[in-house]
């Protein structure tokens, strides 16, 4: 996992906090540009990444990339950089690497944020959150599009998904066409495998395609996903916009991460 850390300088404790932002399927680090601007202009820490696989690491994918290689690419980042007390932010796919990243290392953890996002369960992977019609769609594309390992870049069309690509300009949306890059299929595959008990490490959602009361409604009706996004150790946020808010609010959203980070209201 490559990191784009910008030129930030030496940050003082408890005037800044230390960032890591992973994109989601198909997005490599330039997604948090704007982001990653406006966080360090506040003098924070930021390492926005490429995992193993995607955009401008895409080469280094093979048909048996999947969760396990770009947790441990994270792992070994956060490692070798020796980042303490990290704001680890998991845009929607990227929630797998990030939760099992953050399980192994919650020393080096101080939230754990997820973006449009969730942990998933131990046992449970990405592809299993998807209804039947949904899943048999996305394994056909990967056998007739994707060369039975990876998963084609979308579409990325605002008439057929309004709700996700809400917010999204024209230049977003030529952005993430052509930007994008296939995604191995097989960090949609794996499951995790997470500690019991989990790390008490505290996490944040930050909700902007599903009101927050929804997201509440299902945890407490035993959703497998959503139950563990809520009770202890939870905090919210909402930025009611699309599913890239790092495109469509940036500002917004920089603002939402260093509110957490500081523990803001």
């Amino acid at each position: 996992m490559t990191s784009d850390n910008g030129a930030s300088g030496k940050v003082t404790s408890g005037e800044a906090a230390t960032f890591v932002l992973v994109p989601g399927y198909w997005l490599g680090a330039w997604a948090w540009d704007e982001v990653a601007a406006d966080l360090r202009a506040a003098g924070h820490d930021v390492h926005a990444v490429t995992p193993a696989g995607q955009a401008e690491r895409a080469e280094e994918s093979a048909p048996g990339a999947d969760v396990e290689t770009q947790i441990a690419d994270l792992v070994k980042l956060i490692e070798d950089a020796d980042l303490r007390e990290v704001v680890l932010v998991a845009h929607s796919g990227a929630n797998m690497a990030v939760t099992g990243a953050a399980d192994r290392i919650p020393e080096r953890i101080a939230d754990v944020v997820y973006v449009d996002s969730g942990p998933m369960p131990s046992g449970m992977a990405g592809i299993d959150f998807h209804d039947a019609e949904a899943r048999a769609e996305l394994e056909k594309a990967v056998a007739e599009q994707g060369g039975g390992w990876r998963i084609p870049v979308p579409p990325f069309d605002p008439a057929a998904d309004p709700v996700n690509l809400a917010g999204l300009t024209e230049e977003h949306l030529a952005a993430l066409r052509g930007r994008g890059t296939p995604q191995p299929f097989g960090t949609a595959t794996q499951a995790l495998t997470r500690p019991d008990p989990l790390p008490a490490t505290p996490r944040t959602l930050i909700a902007t395609t599903i009101p927050l009361d929804a997201v509440r409604q299902m945890g407490e009706s035993g959703h497998p996903v959503f139950s563990l996004m809520t009770g202890p150790g939870w905090t919210y946020r909402e930025l009611p916009t699309g599913h890239w808010p790092m495109l469509s609010a940036p500002r917004e959203l920089a603002a939402l991460l260093a509110e957490v980070a500081t523990g803001g209201a």
